[in-house]
């Protein structure tokens, strides 16, 4: 009964703190969003000993789940999720129709693909800088964090309240969305989703392979106005080449991450169809670049430009590609441009 006692004081002490310091937030970022200082956030938790949640979890009681090999101890009814740094978690989040309490925003908004989920939810900050002042206040009962995270970021977040990094490679989206769906008790619909996905594919594989033969199919994203292909695991070749089982570009199988290629590479590569991913938010400074792409007289002798088989934005241009949403969605729009 004193242990909680003296949590409950903790956590109105450090309620208190954090209020008197918010005028004085040393950092900020391009957008006006605040950016939580990585010490002060670890000295309140200290202080606090223990997460913002922690005397409703203890009451509720907590379970055990699996994810890729590792054992998490999450509260028994998980109903305050945050999702921060996850893009792949905020994708699954829409298939399962989960509402977060605190989600990412691009450039201090959420993006309007998320508009049925972030219906409730504030922003914790841009994909990269988690507010952590922000979350503590929120209070989650768990909270999705990015295996991109560095250390010191996890560290944070776990001492705020039970954390999952999520998987950001693509090979592990059915584990992501099982992930999200055992923790939110939806179980059912999750398996719904992955067996109508790969339903569907196999519809798609019989049309595509006898309809493309070997023509050349590539995917590309123009970010700072500069051409970006993917390795044969990342953005949407993971659909392209892994489930729909089309020919490789020698280039996308040797590439080993995001890498610039020229137009004149581009040209050499010579797709006959042509996937472009093109972002305003992506591309701030360079606006009229895709126009400057299409228009581009070495562009232009490309058999895809040339037969006009050249598909922008057949998907969200921010989303990720391997996540559940993306596959679902991309699957539909490439089956639709491919079999014209």
């Amino acid at each position: 009964m004193k242990k909680r006692i003296w949590a409950t004081g903790a956590v109105l002490l450090l309620t208190l703190a954090l209020t008197a310091c918010g005028g004085e937030k040393e950092g900020s970022s391009a957008n006006g969003t605040s950016e939580a200082n990585p010490t002060t956030a670890t000295e309140a938790n200290a202080a606090a000993g223990s997460n913002a949640g922690g005397t409703d979890q203890a009451a509720q009681g907590t379970r055990t789940i699996q994810y890729l090999g590792k054992s998490y101890e999450v509260p028994a009814n998980v109903e305050r999720i945050v999702i921060t740094g996850a893009m792949e978690a905020m994708e699954d989040a829409l298939v399962l129709d989960v509402h977060p309490v605190g989600a990412i925003t691009y450039s201090g908004a959420f993006p309007e693909r998320f508009a049925a989920i972030t219906d409730g939810a504030e922003s914790i900050g841009e994909k990269t800088q988690p507010n952590f002042e922000t979350i503590l206040q929120l209070k989650p009962d768990l909270i999705l964090g990015s295996t991109k995270f560095p250390e010191d970021v996890q560290e944070q977040l776990v001492k705020i309240a039970p954390t999952i990094l999520v998987s950001h490679q693509a090979v592990d989206w059915e584990d992501n969305l099982r992930l999200l769906a055992e923790v939110t008790g939806k179980q059912e619909a999750a398996e719904q989703a992955i067996q109508q996905y790969k339903s569907d594919l196999e519809g798609a594989k019989a049309t595509l392979t006898e309809k493309l033969g070997d023509q050349t199919v590539m995917a590309i994203r123009i970010r700072t106005g500069k051409l970006f292909i993917y390795p044969e695991s990342v953005f949407f070749n993971p659909i392209l080449y892994g489930d729909l089982g089309l020919k490789v570009p020698a280039e996308v199988s040797a590439a080993k991450a995001q890498e610039e290629i020229t137009i004149e590479q581009l040209a050499t590569i010579n797709p006959d169809q042509l996937f472009i991913q093109f972002a305003a938010d992506e591309n701030k400074e360079t606006a009229t670049a895709l126009d400057e792409f299409l228009n581009n007289p070495i562009v232009r002798n490309v058999t895809a430009i040339k037969n006009d088989k050249v598909y922008v934005n057949v998907i969200d241009p921010l989303s990720e590609g391997g996540p559940a949403w993306s596959r679902i969605e991309f699957l539909k729009a490439a089956l639709e441009r491919l079999s014209e």
